[in-house]
């Protein structure tokens, strides 16, 4: 987890989400990663609850029978996540708590 975030120091995370929503859409995620890069495997783990700076909030490991297919389908799954997955963030700053409106570019 980084430090920053639009201009403002981040102190900490909270990452919520709602299991049945949020789990749907990382298999609608890692399923269309798997068909457009022929993918053998994904290990797709994300956390949720309190993170801290300096923290790991995802780890995305592919399986493929060639490195490019195993890059490009990890670059997508990451892009996915940070734009479609349904997680909701509350940074803690140094101008208070908010929730984080959109996410930064990839």
């Amino acid at each position: 987890m980084r430090d920053f975030n639009e201009g403002r120091e981040v102190t900490s995370m909270f990452l919520e989400y709602y299991p049945e929503m949020t789990e749907k859409q990382l298999n609608k995620i890692a399923n269309k990663a798997k068909e457009k890069w022929n993918l053998l495997e994904i290990l797709l783990l994300h956390r949720i609850g309190h993170i801290d700076i300096g923290e790991h909030v995802v780890l995305v490991s592919v399986w493929s029978e060639h490195r490019k297919n195993a890059f490009d389908g990890c670059r997508f799954i990451m892009e996915e996540l940070k734009s479609s997955a349904p997680f909701w963030k509350k940074e803690k700053t140094n101008t208070g708590e908010d929730w984080v409106k959109k996410n930064s570019p990839g």
